[in-house]
């Protein structure tokens, strides 16, 4: 069952080629909840083929998760909080979801714009406070490229060096996450490290 499944999500992204990349990782990357790892998976074994061309791949999920990130930027830019807390079921946001992003991103800033692409259940909705928050656009496309890039990446390379044994994948693919998360716990630590210690320096008298 599970090679029947891996061997039809494997044609499938064959099929839909490069454009099919980019419009399902826009998907992915906008408030519709979709795993990326369908995607880039499969594609990592189909470049492992031959079948795929690495660079295209990688192009093609990064255009495709900026453009989704930037709905999610202009919806909230454009709606607000207060439209966003209303109408946000209808776009798959919920208040409770809001509510602890914006909190995520006051305490963090722009960096929480990179870290939470890393982490599955927040990579769809992080763009949302930080178009509440009105982030300028270039850092914004800058950070969010660098964390959709690395785990385009990872999904990318996990489907290149496992392939198509779906047991093996599961099981990497949960402890690369896994690594993903303490890394990303560990540079916000850092970072919050950093921006803390001058403030807790004594004034020079």
């Amino acid at each position: 069952m599970l090679a029947e499944l891996t061997q039809w999500l494997v044609e499938t992204v064959l099929g839909l080629g490069y454009a099919g990349i980019f419009a399902l990782m826009a998907v992915e990357s906008s408030f519709v909840p979709f795993p990326s790892e369908v995607v880039l998976v499969p594609a990592g074994y189909l470049i492992a083929r031959g079948e795929m061309h690495p660079l295209l791949v990688m192009l093609m999920a990064l255009l495709g998760s900026l453009t989704g990130a930037l709905v999610n930027y202009y919806l909230a830019l454009l709606l607000g909080l207060p439209l966003l807390r209303r109408y946000g079921r209808y776009f798959f946001i919920s208040e409770k979801s809001l509510e602890r992003l914006d909190a995520f991103f006051a305490a963090h800033g722009p960096i929480s714009t990179f870290s939470g692409r890393l982490l599955p259940g927040i990579r769809q909705l992080i763009s949302i406070p930080a178009g509440l928050a009105r982030m300028p656009l270039v850092p914004f496309l800058g950070y969010t490229a660098l964390g959709a890039g690395l785990w385009s990446l990872i999904l990318v390379m996990a489907g290149y060096l496992i392939g198509e044994n779906e047991a093996l994948l599961r099981t990497y693919l949960r402890e690369i996450t896994l690594a993903v998360f303490a890394g990303v716990v560990l540079l916000v630590a850092f970072y919050v490290y950093r921006r803390r210690r001058p403030r807790e320096t004594p004034d020079e008298v």
